[in-house]
């Protein structure tokens, strides 16, 4: 060997050893991270409570050194620390009894139900409606039998004449099956079976029906106006105990009405009616009944954003639209029916700030006199007094810590201010804010808003791959949005010496309905053209950005989104990282599912399949799956690695034993880091003994 040669190879092993050294110093930041952020910021972890009926409230805050608690009396505006927990005693209760999973629909045979004056008692017996009066029990209705039920889960009237409930036709479960290979009390594995509906199923079949309690004559209407039914609700009494309501919604979600049921007539009409050709976001309708028995107040996208509308309940119509513009309602906290004022919350009113951002309002009925509650820039948390003379609002966005301020809530008027967050120890620690930036999407004229976490150790000189973090399911936004020391998914892998990047793109929501609705049939798109674009976007202005290595990762529809990516966009997504991902839609639950893709089943499900298009896949993959995952069925990512080993793919699996839904635990997360080390920095990741 030359001298020249031996020299080079001196200097190789030199670059090795220091790159070597480099990274293992980087894991150890990135797992020492969380608690080196812990606890470091002052009064920033606020927690408000009202005091039911007063004026007054309650919360905890870290002063530093522990937590401390202070009553807040909004009337005479004081502060007084007080010694302890006022929630001490009810801290710690534990909830008795077997809890029903989320996925299991209830029979609703159970529970009994009590009569305004106490003398009568419903409930249900072998089908039908029983009553219990002077300690004798008869039968209430006789016609019920295994394929119609009487639900006991019903209401008297506020005369007491009557009990309305609903007759169910009940569909054949759908189970899915998890075996637990390692439990901890047996060697043996268990084998678990868990009700789970998926798309396509049959489902219950619900009819409002009204009992004559004297007589037991059942009034039980026609089914015209909510025969092919996703869900119908229980029947609500109206004060006059001659009319119930309840809601129906459309198998495929484009049709929800709200219906009233005459007692006397039997006959149904239609009190408010929403229709889409795509779907209607059902979860986000918010409904108030008033006390004068002739208006509704209602939510509704008809408009292309969520806005508040009042209705006439005789004659089904709406009155008018009370709020109009460029933004959309988040909620309504409140309405005051004497004063005819709405309170509420809503996003991109303001456009010099984030659109994401929340603030509370208050509102005419008759749509005048629209007052700001919370006007600085920031996303707002607020907790109201019962009759919203006061509000303790909570604001920050998440490069500017946390204000926490008394409020009037007559006219927003900051009364004191309460806690001010203290971030000196936290940036004392090097702690960086992550960047807000704001770019064009596909169309290249809709911003896209997202935010950039740099390494602690950042040094623009130096080039750095860009890992995106993406979860773009519908149905919300995702980037956080409030003042946190440390967001989970970005701050710790960033230390390994990535750029990481999280944005809310089209098919998310509380944009507009035309920004969400490209998922519409189309949950393999994901907003992924809109990701691009704005990820090429910062590295133009910032060229350290190296979007010649860009990974991509997720959980649960992220995972979906997460293999999307380098299954259709392989030429910029370098590598994925896809955890418990509903890879196939006809896989997952039914409720979430059938919402965006649709009813009937379609060819579209086939198009969006992860698994069907698994044959595309030519970039660095890692599945990762939780074997008793009871919120994505695991076998949507075993069918996934089936299509995989049978178009003769190359691949990572990690199962977890023992684990639910997750992103992979702490093991994951170490193989996840491992993985973007070894595919996006190009350098073998240290040995696991060396970094605990």
């Amino acid at each position: 060997m030359t001298t020249k040669t031996m020299t080079f190879v001196m200097l190789l092993m030199m670059v090795q050893t220091t790159m070597a050294d480099n990274i293992t110093d980087s894991y150890r930041r990135a797992f020492a991270i969380s608690e080196k952020y812990s606890w470091k910021v002052k009064y920033g972890d606020v927690r408000v409570h009202q005091k039911r009926g007063t004026h007054q409230f309650w919360y905890s805050a870290y002063d530093g050194k522990e937590q401390v608690f202070k009553l807040v009396d909004a009337d005479n505006n004081t502060v007084v620390t007080l010694d302890e927990d006022p929630e001490k005693q009810n801290r710690h209760r534990e909830r008795k009894g077997p809890q029903r999973h989320w996925m299991e629909v209830p029979d609703e045979k159970d529970g009994i139900q009590t009569s305004p004056d106490g003398k009568k008692q419903v409930f249900h017996r072998n089908n039908n409606l029983w009553i219990k009066q002077d300690d004798q029990e008869y039968a209430l209705t006789t016609n019920g039998d295994s394929s119609y039920y009487y639900s006991a889960w019903g209401s008297f009237s506020p005369n007491g004449r009557y009990y309305a409930t609903v007759r169910i036709k009940p569909a054949p479960k759908h189970y899915v099956y998890y075996v637990e290979s390692s439990p901890k009390d047996q060697v043996e594995p268990v084998l678990h079976k868990q009700e789970y509906a998926k798309p396509g199923d049959t489902l219950n079949y619900r009819v409002p029906v009204i009992v004559e309690l004297a007589t037991g004559n059942v009034v039980e209407p026609s089914t015209e106006l909510f025969h092919q039914q996703y869900y119908v609700s229980a029947p609500r009494w109206e004060s006059d105990s001659e009319h119930v309501t309840f809601e129906f919604n459309e198998r495929g979600h484009k049709t929800y009405r709200v219906l009233e049921l005459s007692v006397q007539t039997g006959q149904v009409r239609t009190l408010i009616e929403e229709k889409n050709e795509k779907y209607i976001n059902y979860n986000r309708q918010r409904r108030f009944d008033l006390a004068d028995g002739k208006h509704i107040v209602w939510t509704s996208e008809r408009d292309g954003r969520n806005h508040i509308y009042l209705y006439d309940r005789q004659k089904g119509k709406p009155v008018r639209q009370v709020t109009k513009g460029e933004f959309y309602v988040r909620d309504i906290q409140y309405i005051d029916e004497e004063e005819g004022v709405i309170y509420f919350s809503a996003c991109g009113m303001s456009k010099s700030e984030d659109p994401y951002l929340i603030h509370y309002y208050k509102i005419g009925l008759n749509g005048k006199n629209l007052v700001c509650l919370t006007p600085e820039e920031g996303n707002h948390n607020a907790t109201f007094t019962d009759d919203m003379s006061y509000l303790i609002d909570i604001y920050s966005t998440v490069s500017t810590p946390p204000v926490t301020v008394l409020r009037s809530g007559k006219d927003g008027k900051v009364l004191r201010i309460l806690e001010t967050a203290d971030i000196t120890a936290l940036q004392s620690e090097g702690w960086k804010a992550p960047e807000v930036f704001v770019a064009k999407g596909r169309d290249g004229k809709t911003d896209m808003w997202g935010i950039i976490q740099r390494p602690s150790n950042f040094d623009p000189t130096k080039k750095y791959p860009v890992i995106e973090y993406i979860y773009s399911g519908p149905g919300d936004q995702y980037v956080p949005k409030s003042f946190t020391p440390m967001i989970w998914p970005m701050t710790n892998l960033a230390e390994l010496g990535f750029i990481v990047v999280q944005l809310d793109a089209m098919t998310t929501s509380f944009r507009t309905r035309e920004f969400e609705e490209v998922c519409y049939k189309n949950l393999k798109d994901g907003g992924l053209p809109d990701r691009i674009a704005w990820i090429r976007a910062a590295a133009e202005k910032y060229p350290y950005m190296d979007i010649d290595r860009v990974g991509i990762y997720g959980c649960s529809a992220g995972g979906q989104n997460a293999l999307a990516a380098v299954l259709w966009h392989g030429d910029f997504y370098k590598a994925a990282y896809a955890a418990c991902g509903c890879h196939d839609n006809r896989m997952d639950k039914i409720w979430w599912n059938e919402q965006w893709m649709g009813y009937p089943i379609d060819s579209s499900y086939v198009e969006c399949s992860n698994v069907e298009n698994a044959y595309r896949l030519e970039r660095p993959l890692m599945l990762v799956v939780g074997e008793l995952d009871d919120n994505v069925d695991p076998a949507s990512t075993m069918q996934v690695v089936n299509a995989l080993e049978k178009a003769g793919k190359d691949f990572e699996l990690v199962v977890v034993a023992g684990a639910h839904h997750t992103m992979g635990e702490n093991y994951g997360d170490h193989k996840r880091y491992d993985f973007f080390v070894r595919h996006l920095l190009n350098i073998e990741p240290p040995k696991w003994s060396e970094v605990k």
